[in-house]
């Protein structure tokens, strides 16, 4: 069920230490949101000077309110703040909002002073939001404790930046978005972004979840909360560009990067991820319908051929389909529409708009009622005819048709509210992008649930959040394993052992130190045979791998040249698998300090890191979404057979992933492990070389 904050956002008294008539003060700006809705619970503003603050008289200390607080918000220097808790847990309080700051943020001292406050707190039962954050708000309980006023809506923002909270606020405004409630982050020293994930899920009157976060905490919690929560979250966040903590023993290593981590989390999680607070916001406001669209398919509606174009390049640019629309569906929008109307999609009306804007809301109806069509994007100059009328800046003169301008827009009015009903009769998203997205018109469609939007990369944008990725399942993150007993052998035939022993096929193989050594080893097995040198990084690259060597004779004459040359403790002599119709990939674990066991699959080789086509998931990995990582790389026409050549064996290699990422994810001392390549054929897999790195 999770932590009980019930008393955090509808408490029955709320009490402001550090309340404050200075302007410039927290305690000030908190103490006259506080009092905006002093009849829903009682308000008590503390100051130790006494007094009056806004009007109100103070009491010096909590003991002078004379009854219990439930909910006490701290803004008192920092000094004092340790003592401000101890008052605050001696009155009753059952939770407490730090705005105060000088804590974790400032070093090791200041965190140890954190870390001792929140046990105090959880001790005696209560919850801490902060320290050093900017307050909290609930619109749905009249809880005001921030210093500035959220409209209200559906929409939970968890913050860690408050002027981010605040531009957030002013970019939702237009399409018509408010807040169900907005929380400060702060330093989550007891009250945890998990926490209230799992508290916005539980909330009805939220809708959607918008997440900006510089500091995840427990990463892979965070992705377990948004993938159970039930509702969309928007994750915007901040240093995804650097390298994450990693060794670079590994190719796997190498290769993964902390905004690659995060992203395969967001993917896994079903997280929209997004970059600025302007995208956050078209993505929210795309959701806020509940509308999903259930296929990649998307028609264009336009009265401009230029429009259509463009429209459909960003339709397609953002992972949808604009497909030709049927003889069947042409003949019925022909019967709409005048000759001149492109019908194939983009549907161009070629000026019929103009002549009779009831055809924007015919055309839109029939597209969304064709089995053909998964969802619908308006595009161009709809809107513009209200706007004029509206002082908007749309077209000033007649346009000839009877009734003229007037008229035009009488009717665009109209046919918004006739698209309205269209909408409102399927589960279809519908996306406009207006050149006047401010005129009537585009404002009756907000008002109706339909997002509108200025440029058309946006509602591209938007109708791709709108879109279920049906082939992917539902999102989730599975749990970790039982751990396993660690990996006590490190070595590269300890790997080998190790990844044997859960079901990852290997070809045979003998480690040896000398020459009489690998006489033996070549009469287990028939060539022809493989020569490697261990403990190099790079094998490949130092020369320490031989291949192909036919017969006893050649595998002595390169066992002496290479042990001549790199003087190798040990090698590995082992047979030569058939390389005939094979594609090499790479399947490897890296443990991020976030998030844990993240897989990355791709292009494996020599070539690993000159290529980068890889693709990253929380491990452990199911085969059914292995097989979908494998097909959504850049090369994968490769394993589905090209010029001749047969596909490979896809489900063998998925059982390959989920068994290593399943056992990586089972050892929490392996910080890297990874086999490179893994040899797939039309027969199945193989793996060809393996390499872990311990913690």
């Amino acid at each position: 069920m999770g932590r009980d904050l019930s008393a955090l956002f509808d408490p029955e008294s709320v009490a402001v230490v550090g309340a404050s008539d200075d302007p410039a003060k927290y305690g000030h700006a908190v103490a006259a949101q506080a009092l905006r809705a002093p009849d829903r619970r009682p308000v008590h503003l503390v100051n130790r000077r006494g007094g009056t603050v806004l009007g109100r008289t103070t009491a010096t200390s909590l003991a002078g309110i004379g009854e219990p607080v439930e909910l006490v918000v701290i803004s008192v220097p920092g000094p004092g703040f340790e003592a401000a808790v101890d008052d605050a847990l001696a009155c009753g309080a059952r939770a407490i909002v730090g705005i105060t700051a000088g804590f974790a943020e400032t070093g090791p001292l200041g965190l140890a002073r954190q870390q001792a406050i929140a046990e105090r707190v959880r001790a005696a039962g209560a919850v801490l939001v902060g320290p050093n954050c900017l307050g909290i708000a609930d619109n749905t309980t009249e809880l005001y404790l921030a210093s500035d006023r959220f409209a209200p809506g559906g929409i939970a923002l968890l913050s860690q930046s408050g002027n981010l909270a605040l531009e957030l606020h002013l970019r939702c405004a237009p399409h018509g978005l408010g807040f169900s409630r907005f929380v400060s982050l702060g330093n989550q020293a007891d009250v945890t972004l998990v926490d209230l994930i799992e508290e916005a899920a539980r909330h009805d009157p939220t809708r959607a979840i918008a997440v900006y976060a510089e500091d995840f905490g427990d990463g892979r919690a965070f992705a377990e909360a948004a993938a159970a929560a039930g509702k969309p979250v928007v994750l915007l966040t901040a240093g995804r560009g650097t390298a994450s903590a990693r060794s670079a023993q590994s190719h796997t290593g190498a290769l993964t990067t902390s905004s690659d981590v995060v992203a395969a989390a967001c993917r896994d999680a079903g997280v929209e991820l997004v970059a600025t607070p302007h995208e956050m916001t078209v993505v929210l406001a795309a959701l806020n319908g509940g509308r999903r669209a259930t296929g990649h398919r998307t028609a264009v509606c336009t009265d401009g051929g230029g429009h259509g174009a463009i429209a459909a390049d960003a339709a397609e640019s953002a992972g949808l389909a604009v497909p030709e629309l049927g003889p069947a569906a042409q003949q019925r929008l022909r019967t709409l529409l005048w000759e001149q109307s492109a019908v194939g999609n983009p549907v161009d009306l070629a000026g019929m708009g103009e002549q009779n804007p009831h055809s924007y809301g015919d055309t839109v109806g029939a597209l969304l009622a064709l089995d053909e069509v998964d969802s619908v994007m308006l595009t161009g100059y709809f809107g513009g005819y209200s706007a004029a009328t509206g002082g908007l800046g749309g077209p000033a003169a007649e346009s000839g048709t009877a009734g003229g301008g007037s008229a035009l827009a009488a009717g665009e009015l109209e046919t918004a509210h006739q698209m309205a009903v269209h909408a409102a009769r399927t589960a279809k998203p519908l996306v406009v992008q207006s050149m006047f997205p401010d005129a009537p018109s585009c404002r009756t469609l907000v008002e109706a649930g339909i997002p509108v939007f200025a440029s058309t990369e946006d509602a591209a944008r938007a109708l791709a959040a709108m879109t279920v990725a049906g082939a992917a399942g539902p999102p989730g993150v599975r749990p970790l394993p039982p751990s396993a007993a660690p990996l006590s052998d490190p070595g590269y035939h300890g790997v080998r052992t190790l990844l044997s022993a859960a079901g990852v096929p290997f070809p045979e193989a003998r480690e040896i130190n000398d020459e009489a050594q690998l006489l033996a080893a070549a009469d287990t097995f028939e060539g022809p045979y493989v020569l490697k040198a261990l403990h190099l990084l790079h094998k490949s690259d130092a020369g320490g791998v031989a291949l192909g060597l036919p017969d006893r004779s050649a595998l002595v004459t390169a066992f002496r040249e290479m042990h001549a040359r790199l003087g190798a403790a040990s090698y590995s002599v082992e047979a030569m698998a058939d390389p005939t119709d094979g594609v090499e990939l790479i399947v490897g674990v890296n443990r991020d300090p976030r998030f844990g066991p993240v897989a990355m699959v791709g292009l494996g080789g020599v070539l690993t890191e000159a290529l980068h086509d890889v693709a990253f998931a929380l491990a452990p990995v199911p085969a059914a979404r292995a097989e979908q990582l494998l097909t959504g790389l850049r090369t994968a026409a490769l394993l589905r057979g090209v010029r001749g050549r047969p596909a490979v064996d896809l489900a063998a290699a998925a059982a390959v992933i989920e068994r290593l990422t399943t056992l990586a994810a089972a050892h929490p001392e392996i910080t890297e492990i990874e086999v490179n390549p893994l040899l797939v054929r039309p027969d199945g897999a193989l793996a060809l070389d393996a390499r872990a790195v311990l913690a």
